[in-house]
């Protein structure tokens, strides 16, 4: 896991850009100017500690990238490339492949990443992982006499004059994230799944591979599927494991971190460390307990954490300032709060994104499922126009013809919601305290298995995750896998309560917040307690407008919203 940036014909240099991220690579920063290219490479060291260093040079071409590619021991092997690798970076083998089958070498990759290779033939690449766990800008740089593309991990790495995407940012506020662009106006997110040629200072997207697969069955009957799935996932953990750094994961109450700590369980000799966060507040909902049980049933190395009052108040600049791609999730508080914990004691963590969106956890998904006499509707957001039309839009990229309803609603989400809020909140919040989250779910030998089960394997009854609740009944009964599930929250409202007289004023006051809502709604918003949901979007806008629009730095943005300056 690292930072990567660079420009690709005119432009300027790219150690100022890698210089802004070097938060996301903590281990060392390298840089290199080749013919029309400057690249450079901030880096987590996560495999081969001394010799993984890139840019990486192999069978005439250069590459940088940022992420880890987990079958690179398998693919070493398949193609007798042993002989020829000069170091044991999981990158390296990427390179010999591709001279020896151009971008078709990408299609066999199997990991998340985001990378820049210059080909030997004369080509140069930017190639995003399908499922989107990596990030990947990209900007127009030509002037006058040159024409350039920038490329980062991160859009603050562009260091253009900050400015406000009034649209991204209504979209923010009613859906919680946005869409490409940014809300920080000057770049675009490459497409997950994105492989893109860069000719003449234009980024192409020659195609784009698909995360999910084509519609199919996966069949067999139900203890069949049971050991097909047990597989699946012990394979995928597996690979996710691979690091030459210390690794563990974050523990919560629910399906899909339970499921992780137990296989982690069972392929590691020594108790594996879990990480769960917990609320101490009125009303919260507090998943402590249930973690505890799910690691004692597993001997696992449980460290709690405890996210107060007092921590809202304090990392929520953080969190703004680590999202310079924002997304409003109340989950990246604890998510943040997690990292900065974990990162005492590892340098990998496994987390569970993507289970219920690959094996049909969401209350949506059911209710799309039921008929509209019985309350049944689409699974989409709750949002007005045209923030819904721009989620449709956005969703409808995802559509494929011979998709059950219910898959059509898993895609919808694999195609907006999961990159553009979960995955982004998870890279953002862990790498800010230079800490690597993996993802074993969103594995693409898992989302084969998974996304063609049957419906009723996914859904049955009151249940999502209907197979992988199964498995879990059998593997650690202690998750309890057939309690209702609680949901996720995170008790900002209670907190802002008491001090939403004194804030509204000064964030209408804030000038982007002025943009795109009126002083008179955010007013209402504020004093109306039937509107309290909408104040913690408002209140993280305002701090990150202040942070990322205006230069503030992180805690003076959290005092200005106070009174306290």
């Amino acid at each position: 896991m690292c930072g990567i940036a660079g420009v690709l014909g005119g432009g300027d240099p790219a150690r100022p850009m890698i210089e802004r991220i070097a938060h996301r690579g903590p281990n060392g920063i390298r840089v290199e100017d080749g013919a029309g290219w400057s690249i450079g490479h901030a880096r987590l060291s996560i495999i081969d500690l001394e010799g993984g260093w890139q840019p990486l040079h192999a069978a005439g071409s250069t590459l940088i990238g940022n992420g880890e590619i987990y079958n690179y021991l398998e693919l070493t092997e398949a193609f007798d490339l042993k002989d020829r690798l000069a170091t044991g970076s999981d990158f390296e083998p990427l390179l010999h492949l591709y001279a020896l089958e151009g971008e078709r070498a990408f299609d066999r990759l199997r990991g998340m990443y985001a990378f820049c290779l210059i080909g030997g033939d004369g080509r140069t690449w930017l190639v995003r992982d399908p499922f989107g766990i990596k990030p990947l800008y990209v900007r127009d740089e030509s002037d006058g006499r040159d024409q350039g593309v920038a490329f980062a991990s991160e859009p603050r790495a562009f260091g253009v004059a900050p400015a406000l995407n009034r649209h991204a940012a209504g979209q923010l506020l009613s859906l919680n994230y946005s869409f490409s662009p940014p809300v920080l106006a000057g770049s675009q997110r490459l497409p997950p799944g994105a492989v893109a040629q860069v000719r003449e200072g234009l980024v192409e997207v020659e195609r784009v591979r698909p995360a999910l697969p084509s519609p199919g069955v996966t069949g067999g009957d139900e203890a069949a599927l049971l050991e097909r799935l047990d597989a699946v996932l012990e394979d995928s953990v597996r690979v996710h494991q691979r690091s030459d750094v210390p690794y563990g994961l974050f523990l919560s109450g629910g399906i899909d971190s339970a499921t992780i700590a137990t296989l982690m369980s069972r392929l590691n000799p020594r108790p594996v460390v879990g990480f769960t966060c917990g609320f101490d507040a009125p009303g919260a909902r507090d998943e402590r307990a249930q973690a505890e049980r799910v690691a004692r049933s597993l001997n696992l190395d449980w460290r709690e954490t405890t996210f107060t009052e007092e921590d809202f108040w304090s990392l929520a600049p953080q969190v703004a300032w680590a999202l310079d791609d924002p997304t409003a999730d109340y989950a990246t508080l604890p998510t943040f709060k997690l990292a900065q914990a974990a990162r005492q004691d590892l340098t990998v963590v496994l987390t569970g994104e993507g289970g219920d969106e690959l094996f049909g956890g969401y209350g949506r998904y059911r209710r799309a499922m039921r008929p509209r006499w019985l309350g049944g509707r689409p699974a989409e957001p709750q949002a007005d126009a045209p923030w819904i039309d721009d989620w449709r839009h956005a969703a409808g990229k995802a559509a494929e013809p011979g998709r059950t309803r219910l898959q059509e609603a898993q895609a919808a989400d694999v195609a907006t919601w999961l990159p553009d809020d979960l995955l982004l909140k998870l890279d953002r919040c862990l790498m800010a305290n230079g800490l690597e989250g993996r993802t074993p779910f969103l594995d693409s030998e898992v989302a084969a298995f998974a996304f063609n089960l049957p419906d009723r394997m996914k859904l049955r009854g009151r249940h999502g995750k209907w197979l992988l609740r199964k498995w879990l009944e059998r593997h650690c009964p202690a998750a309890d896998p057939w309690a209702r599930k609680k949901g996720f929250t995170v008790p900002v409202a209670s907190w802002i309560a008491p001090r939403a007289g004194d804030l509204a004023p000064r964030i209408a006051g804030v000038k982007a917040v002025g943009q795109v809502m009126d002083a008179g709604d955010i007013h209402t918003i504020f004093s109306t307690e039937t509107h309290a949901a909408r104040r913690w979007p408002l209140m993280f806008l305002a701090l990150w407008s202040l942070i990322h629009l205006e230069g503030a730095e992180p805690a003076d943005a959290m005092k200005t919203l106070l009174g306290e300056t």
